[in-house]
């Protein structure tokens, strides 16, 4: 939690309330989901902050090896994010759901995981409730990390394409996800030139039965997301919405390219971030030479974040024209999309160099928190961090499980 200010008669932030942790169950343990069909737990491959993540097989006569497809998320029952993100899967994520989009698209893979079961499971007197999914490889974020935080120019652009065809699908099923970026992404565990866009736990049901949701603003879902790259509506507590998903986007592959953002020098103070959000989407240009100081800028991303920009909240952002501004950006590079995912900056148009960077506005917003500035990414404020002016509160991150491998 960022430090609380002393000056300005700050009331006291609320705790967060407390999440049990899951206990760690033996190997071998056997679970039954909702439909009957029994999974057996081998070791686990990821903790977080309400569960746990164990390799899988689904035939429990045998020992579960290391190289199982599966893992299952177990978290006790009276936990939230688990519940949250079962909406998701069991309406949008089943196996027929996902093959039928692709067959109808002639797509070789599409980047949602899939949903294989869910259940509730009782040892000693306590009650678990858990969800079988894909086993997946490492995430973008220790790519990008390993990659001294630059991707070439290449790879973002497929990363864009692959990310407009997850979005269109999860949108076409009434969601929006919410959280994109390096670290909900990660590639297959047995093919290398897949990326999956996972973690549901924020994801929104924006049309349910097809009616979209009202632009409303709520001062309690004021700053909702992961800070460096949540949305403008995110930032003035407007649910998710599509628009809100490409503009997430749209920060991550710039960032991707540039190496930095330009407020990621005060990620503590979310009205200093949600103000120069709104600078930058008023003057595009600006924002673009900032982030690309000594370097041409991509023509392909100011298109991206002026037809972003123009969408109206319960709009339906034109995929197919999205597709062929990057499309476009990868001609320009005399590069085509190949399905292959290289990391290498060395081997194609790595684009920008990182350049660390500040811009500076007119007017400057209050750091409400009273942190320090820093260049660390934080992933979230604090929960309803009570501010002394009429701000509405700020949302801190919810626990989340590493990502399994």
């Amino acid at each position: 939690m960022p430090p609380k200010s002393k000056a300005g008669g700050a009331k006291k932030a609320r705790a967060p309330a407390k999440r049990k942790l899951a206990e760690e169950f033996p190997p071998g343990e056997v679970l039954t989901d909702n439909a009957k069909k029994t999974w057996k737990l081998g070791s686990p491959v990821g903790q977080g902050g309400f569960g746990l993540l164990y390799l899988a097989n689904e035939d429990s006569s045998g020992s579960v090896g290391a190289g199982e497809p599966y893992v299952i998320k177990v978290e006790p029952s009276e936990n939230g994010p688990l519940f949250s993100e079962l909406k998701f899967y069991m309406r949008a994520a089943k196996p027929d759901l996902i093959g039928a989009w692709m067959k109808s698209r002639k797509m070789d893979y599409l980047g949602v995981p899939k949903y294989w079961g869910s259940g509730f499971h009782e040892k000693g007197g306590k009650r678990y409730r858990f969800m079988v999914m894909d086993r997946f490889g490492t995430d973008l974020q220790k790519k990008f990390e390993g990659n001294e935080k630059k991707f070439p120019r290449k790879l973002v652009l497929q990363l864009g394409l692959r990310l407009l065809d997850i979005l269109e699908y999860i949108h076409d099923h009434e969601y929006v996800h919410a959280d994109i970026k390096a670290s909900n992404l990660l590639l297959s565990y047995t093919k290398p030139n897949q990326v999956y866009l996972v973690d549901y736990g924020l994801a929104y049901r924006y049309s349910p039965e097809g009616v979209p949701k009202e632009y409303k603003e709520d001062p309690k879902r004021c700053h909702d997301g992961t800070i460096e790259f949540t949305s403008i509506d995110a930032h003035k507590g407007v649910a998710p919405s599509r628009r809100g998903d490409l503009e997430i986007m749209g920060y991550c592959m710039i960032q991707w390219l540039c190496g930095r953002l330009p407020w990621e020098d005060k990620l503590q103070d979310p009205l200093y971030v949600r103000d120069s959000k709104l600078r930058c989407r008023d003057n595009i240009d600006e924002f673009l030479k900032s982030c690309f100081p000594s370097e041409n800028i991509p023509e392909e991303m100011k298109k991206f974040m002026q037809e972003v920009k123009a969408l109206g909240y319960t709009d339906k952002p034109d995929y197919a024209k999205l597709r062929g501004i990057l499309q476009q950006g990868l001609k320009t590079i005399g590069a085509t999309d190949d399905k292959k995912l290289d990391f290498d900056v060395s081997t194609n148009d790595a684009g920008p160099p990182s350049v660390k960077v500040r811009v500076t506005f007119s007017r400057t917003s209050k750091n409400v928190n009273g942190a320090k500035k820093t260049a660390s990414p934080a992933k979230r404020p604090a929960k309803k961090e009570a501010q002394a002016s009429s701000e509405p509160a700020v949302k801190k991150s919810r626990g989340r499980p590493k990502k399994n491998s």
